[in-house]
């Protein structure tokens, strides 16, 4: 990929969703395991279904999921009916659900990834999507870190 920006916006989604390579980090803790998916692969269904501050770690996770499906649509030249509200509903989960869940956006992540890396330049409308993707799921990446220290230590929160 020749366009350094797009390589910048493919490193902070891969940070962000994949962790930060070994020792280097641009903004999370540097080390394995930091990015959402190892985030979210230790929580069990029951831990993300716990009600932190009025949200949940589902809710979050699966709200996440929407604004990539969003994303992707857009940078697809598509206009999506959106439904914000609605991307908040799930409160709780079983385990096949949060399992499901987390697929999803697994493949809304990749999705945007093959994406990025078909691009060969940005104009203002991609520019933005890819930018407000790195900033929402840093946001809801940070958000659920902080719930997770709510639910393992309920004393301190």
């Amino acid at each position: 990929m020749d366009n350094q920006m797009l390589v910048a916006v493919r490193t902070l989604l891969e940070e962000t969703y994949d962790g930060p390579e070994e020792n280097a980090s641009w903004y999370t803790e540097a080390k394995p395991g930091s990015g959402l998916f190892g985030t979210l692969e230790k929580l069990s269904a029951e831990e993300a279904s716990i009600p932190v501050n009025g949200t949940t770690i589902s809710a979050q996770t699966d709200h996440t999921r929407y604004y990539l499906w969003v994303v992707n649509s857009y940078l697809n030249g598509e206009e999506p009916s959106k439904d914000w509200e609605a991307s908040w509903k799930i409160t709780s989960v079983d385990k096949i659900t949060w399992a499901k869940i987390n697929e999803e956006l697994q493949q809304a992540y990749t999705t945007l990834l093959k994406k990025i890396d078909s691009l060969d330049s940005l104009e203002e409308q991609t520019s933005n999507s890819l930018l407000g993707a790195i900033a929402h799921s840093a946001y809801h990446l940070g958000s659920i870190r902080q719930m997770i220290k709510a639910i393992k230590n309920p004393k301190q929160s």
